[in-house]
């Protein structure tokens, strides 16, 4: 939840007429600036995203938006299952399921969050944790809904607070991600993207993509500077 128009302004000119070579550069900037967004990453490689979307299409539910809106606006994925949404608006596996199955639907593409706090991990329970928040997707949704998934591993504890998962604890944890989506299906354990989303930043960011198993970032905080996220992109 940080954004202006100015600041939108600012940001979208300083990465105007930009193009990372092989990659896939993805903004989700909040709601209201979703249009502001689209009118100058319509002419670029671009891809543009929301932060959330509602269980529901349409109808009384005051506030919410919905993922048809979204596609509407020109959206192309929604990141559902933030460690914030679960932590901060009481969003269960069950809601986010819901909502992956409508967004799906809608046909937007999902970057489904999942991760472990400290305490789960000093319990030693981290890859118990992740398994049970992707059990879900991994019963209920097809094959052909899972080639429209990201799955985005995001250490709580490494969440706006500086601390980074050292390569090697970030990689074992993708490494587990990639088995679980493995055992559902061969395919799916291949060619599913697993992104790091843990405080990411332009200096840790080589390092941890260069893991075997890491396919991508999921960039919080870093992004807000246009300069900075796209070393990160570069990385």
């Amino acid at each position: 939840m940080n954004a202006s128009t100015a600041a939108t302004s600012e940001w979208l000119q300083q990465l105007e007429g930009t193009a990372v070579a092989g990659r896939d550069v993805l903004v989700c900037p909040p709601f209201p600036y979703l249009s502001q967004f689209r009118e100058v990453v319509a002419d670029t490689q671009l891809l543009l995203g929301a932060q959330n979307c509602s269980t529901e299409d349409a109808g009384a539910f005051t506030g919410e938006v919905s993922a048809s809106m979204l596609r509407d606006l020109g959206c192309d994925y929604v990141i559902l299952g933030h460690s914030e949404r679960r932590a901060l608006f009481g969003e269960t596996d069950d809601v986010i399921l819901a909502k992956t199955k409508r967004a799906l639907a809608c046909g937007l593409k999902v970057i489904l969050c999942v991760g472990e706090t400290l305490q789960e991990r000093q319990a030693g329970n981290a890859e118990a944790v992740v398994a049970a928040q992707l059990q879900a997707a991994l019963a209920e949704l097809s094959d052909d809904d899972w080639r429209s998934l990201v799955i985005a591993y995001e250490p709580v504890w490494a969440i706006g607070t500086g601390e980074t998962a050292t390569p090697e604890q970030a990689q074992a944890i993708h490494a587990h991600i990639r088995s679980l989506l493995s055992k559902r299906s061969a395919d799916i354990g291949a060619q599913t993207r697993v992104l790091y989303g843990g405080s990411v930043n332009s200096s840790t960011a080589e390092e941890l993509f260069a893991q075997e198993d890491i396919d991508g970032g999921l960039v919080g905080g870093a992004s807000l500077d246009a300069e900075h996220f796209l070393k990160i992109c570069t990385a």
